[in-house]
């Protein structure tokens, strides 16, 4: 595995116009991408959010048959819950509190040695000693 994909980015291709760079290095990068927990929980909460329709059940499907079956799911485990209280701690002394699910994220790719691919790289910045690409 080299890549740890935000919600954003495994979510593009459910896009209208998905980015074609983003559906480019997902088949380039196929077999080295990984998502995490905390992003599939995000996939299937916002789905089960939405009211039943044609829509909810393409997710669904996007969800279970390619989400599912293309990557690997890790989990937010002990050494990364070690990391994410070090870095939340550090960053709200700092009087940058992340937000909880990114440092979640970001502690995982960490803790796994990957590359977090986000189109918000913003949110990961902060972070110490995290590696983060957008495909956009």
């Amino acid at each position: 595995m080299k890549y740890l994909l935000d919600t954003n980015t495994v979510s593009e291709p459910l896009r209208p116009r998905p980015a074609a760079g983003v559906i480019r290095r997902l088949h380039e990068h196929e077999g080295e991408i990984a998502i995490s927990s905390p992003v599939w929980h995000e996939l299937r909460f916002g789905c089960a959010r939405l009211a039943p329709s044609r829509r909810r059940e393409a997710i669904e499907r996007y969800i279970e048959d390619v989400v599912l079956r293309s990557f690997p799911i890790l989990d937010y485990d002990r050494q990364a819950a070690d990391w994410h209280a070090r870095e939340r701690a550090r960053l709200t002394a700092a009087g940058r509190t992340p937000p909880f699910v990114d440092g979640q994220i970001a502690a995982i790719a960490h803790a796994n040695g990957l590359i977090v691919v986000t189109s918000n790289i913003s949110d990961f910045r902060a972070f110490e000693g995290l590696s983060v690409e957008s495909w956009m």
